[in-house]
């Protein structure tokens, strides 16, 4: 991993990339538009030609694409989800079907790729890169914040805002009828958004993949809770929790085993993903994309951009997408020590 401080030399990079593709992938993200708009006025700015391709890898396997200049995306940048689509293509993952997308960017006159999206992004274009030697630089936009080599990814800090705010709202009604809620947040493989929602919204428990609570500590929690005179409880579940089969499983063994507990479930589901996008990922976005065509300019290619300890660096696409990505275990200590 490495610091991004310097300039790009920009009489080489004229001469050696003349047009730029960018994509999204995947799950969309709020910022995924600030991140669009960053690749297209970089490239206007270094007069480089941009081609947005639409609905990601598969835009590339049928030519689906369009030129895009900075005036193509004005006020884009506080929209939520992305202009450019987003899709997981089947194809892709065979030969053929990157072969049709390299002959494509071919037709294009594409030299070098911006990607933007999660570890499938990436790790499809580290496939297509070494197999068409086209030049790719990563942009990790996800929700779930489950990439490594970054601290943040685009997308995340809206996410878990749109969470609390939820959150703070079912409180209202779990206060009014004492009763506990679980409340199931974005996150198959990694608890990002559950625990710093969780712990932003005061829950009383936070369930994560990355840690096995078991049934029955869960069970002595709650009946902590009880005896310490709380009428009410907030458990903040990811969908990836290891706990139960799903929450709606978890609810009916809570209620089960504590009926003295008025259980319901809330699911809140696509909703994380909606909505315009903070000022830190508005922010964040611009900062990696504006890098990223950058660094293809200057001749860096197949890494990835993120922002550690608030600078902008490049990781090799094994980095980001090793399986431990590294779950802060302070903040379960401290939602342990303030559920009280």
């Amino acid at each position: 991993m490495s610091s991004i401080n310097e300039q790009p030399n920009i009489k080489i990079m004229i001469k050696e990339i003349k047009t730029i593709g960018v994509m999204t992938s995947g799950g969309d993200a709020p910022g995924m538009n600030a991140a669009i708009r960053a690749v297209a006025r970089a490239c206007s700015y270094y007069h480089i030609k941009c081609i947005g391709f639409n609905r990601g890898y598969q835009g590339m396997i049928e030519g689906d694409a369009d030129v895009m200049t900075a005036r193509s995306v004005r006020n884009i940048i506080g929209l939520g989800g992305t202009i450019l689509k987003s899709a997981r293509s089947k194809e892709f993952r065979t030969k053929e079907g990157r072969a049709k997308a390299a002959e494509h960017l071919k037709e294009f006159e594409v030299d070098a790729m911006v990607l933007i999206g999660g570890d499938g992004t990436f790790t499809g274009g580290k496939i297509f890169s070494e197999e068409y030697d086209i030049p790719v630089i990563g942009v990790p936009g996800t929700i779930d914040n489950d990439i490594a080599g970054t601290n943040f990814t685009i997308g995340y800090d809206t996410a878990l805002n749109t969470v609390v705010e939820a959150i703070d709202k079912i409180r209202d009604t779990a206060s009014s009828h004492d009763r506990l809620f679980f409340v199931e947040v974005m996150g198959r493989d990694a608890g990002f958004i559950a625990l710093n929602s969780g712990v932003g919204a005061g829950a009383e428990e936070i369930l994560i993949p990355e840690e096995d609570l078991g049934l029955e500590r869960l069970l002595e929690s709650l009946r902590k809770s009880k005896r310490s005179g709380k009428s009410s409880s907030i458990v903040v579940v990811s969908e990836g929790d290891k706990i139960g089969k799903n929450v709606y499983e978890l609810a009916d063994y809570v209620t089960e085993n504590l009926p003295d507990y008025d259980v319901r479930v809330t699911v809140l589901g696509h909703m994380q993903r909606g909505g315009s996008p903070t000022c830190f990922d508005r922010t964040l976005a611009s900062r990696l994309c504006v890098r990223a065509v950058e660094l293809l300019l200057d001749g860096e290619r197949d890494v990835m951009v993120g922002l550690v300890n608030n600078e902008v660096v490049t990781s090799s696409f094994e980095e980001g997408l090793k399986e431990d990505h590294g779950i802060n275990k302070e903040l379960l200590r401290i939602s342990d020590i303030l559920s009280v």
